[in-house]
């Protein structure tokens, strides 16, 4: 009899144990609502899915692990339609609704349109993917925070890159948009400051589907090599046509956020051995990559892509703000992230001050043959202590 107590006192506090990280979730500490809005839908729809599979991810991982600071942390998500009016429409429903820690949008431009509001919203908001300067220069805002590289940042990486280039003559093809001409000029600035010259720039409306009159005057043009900063399936399109009708391998590419996985699943061979910049790769050796890689590839079996790992660093860093914070209010996450050292996929990061811009490594690659599998490959390494300084015209 006794024996017979002893196991069932023992079988209920072992069920006592089980419970407790659900007991804690569950009671005394707010939950961390998180607004997920990506594009499900629109040009960016494959970056998007990619965004909110690592969201989901990170969150499922978190609360298996106890949560975030003890608390449960719950996500809640919506199609921008890949377009900055939907990306404002369902961002500020998301916010009234609670879910005020806001993250996931790709283009620059929802970016740009959610970061004008989130004083009036009472909200935070995590860039994980868009890259225009502006986001951290004239338009920056205290609750607006970046994770991932800008414009400028991949710039500077391209500028030291480029000094290996032979190539004297370019052209530039960009999507018309603030990114993509961002991006453009900034290129061309570039590469005329060591002399050398860009004698076409062309940029395609987003949503572009026949690309074949930007492709013949590329291909008259006496450019050696050819910026891309297409986005998207207007990114796919551009490259099955530009082999199709023989831009590709007759001029050789560079692309700015190009060579992304899904563009290279998406185009069969036409990307192999391009060069380009790489965000972020399954290659980073620190302790935290090395984990996430190993976790995801037990789930999902197989690598993550750039996006998925740009998604899930952003993640971290809103987890380690609301950890810091002791607070899931967007006012203090902010102040408790604004100049703190955070950890990251990348290893430790510094979250600058000036411009709430997270200061990352940035790399180079090429689309390379790796186990059977196209993919991008880092081949080299630029330190954070390229990044340019933070824009004089972001006024926090």
């Amino acid at each position: 009899m006794q024996a017979f107590r002893f196991t069932r006192r023992t079988i209920a506090a072992f069920a006592l144990l089980a419970a407790a990280p659900l007991a804690a979730l569950s009671q005394g500490k707010e939950p961390m609502k998180i607004g997920l809005a990506s594009s499900k839908s629109g040009v960016f729809a494959q970056q998007g899915e990619e965004v909110i599979r690592a969201v989901q991810f990170a969150v499922e991982e978190a609360n298996a692990r106890g949560g975030v600071d003890g608390r449960q942390v719950l996500v809640q998500t919506a199609d921008d339609e890949s377009t900055p009016e939907a990306a404002r429409r369902v961002a500020e429903k998301l916010a009234r609704d609670g879910h005020n820690l806001l993250i996931g949008s790709i283009p620059s431009s929802a970016s740009l349109a959610l970061s004008q509001s989130l004083d009036r919203w009472n909200a935070l908001y995590f860039t994980v993917a868009s890259k225009s300067d502006k986001l951290t220069g004239d338009t920056c805002r205290p609750r607006h925070f970046r994770t991932n590289h800008s414009d400028a940042m991949d710039l500077a990486m391209i500028v030291e890159w480029s000094k290996t280039f032979k190539e004297k003559k370019f052209a530039v093809l960009g999507a018309d948009y603030v990114w993509g001409r961002d991006s453009g000029e900034a290129f061309e600035r570039a590469v005329k400051s060591m002399g050398k010259s860009v004698s076409l720039s062309l940029y395609a409306p987003l949503g572009t589907k026949d690309f074949s009159p930007y492709i013949a005057q590329l291909k008259a043009s006496d450019a050696e090599a050819i910026w891309v900063a297409e986005v998207g399936r207007d990114a796919i399109a551009f490259i099955k046509q530009a082999q199709e009708f023989g831009l590709i391998p007759a001029k050789k590419i560079i692309g700015h956020a190009l060579i992304q996985n899904f563009v290279v699943d998406a185009t069969g061979t036409a990307l192999e051995n391009t060069i380009g910049n790489t965000a972020y790769s399954p290659d980073i050796d620190t302790p935290r990559n090395k984990a996430f890689v190993a976790n995801w590839k037990a789930r999902f079996n197989r690598l993550p892509t750039d996006n998925e790992g740009q998604a899930y660093n952003g993640m971290l860093v809103m987890f380690d703000g609301v950890k810091k914070a002791g607070s899931v209010k967007p006012e203090d996450v902010a102040k408790a992230l604004r100049g703190a050292t955070v950890e990251s996929l990348y290893g430790p990061a510094l979250m600058r001050a000036q411009d709430n811009q997270l200061v990352l490594p940035n790399y180079a690659g090429r689309v390379k043959r790796v186990e059977g599998v196209l993919r991008p490959v880092v081949e080299q390494r630029f330190g954070a202590a390229l990044t340019p300084p933070p824009s004089p015209l972001c006024k926090m």
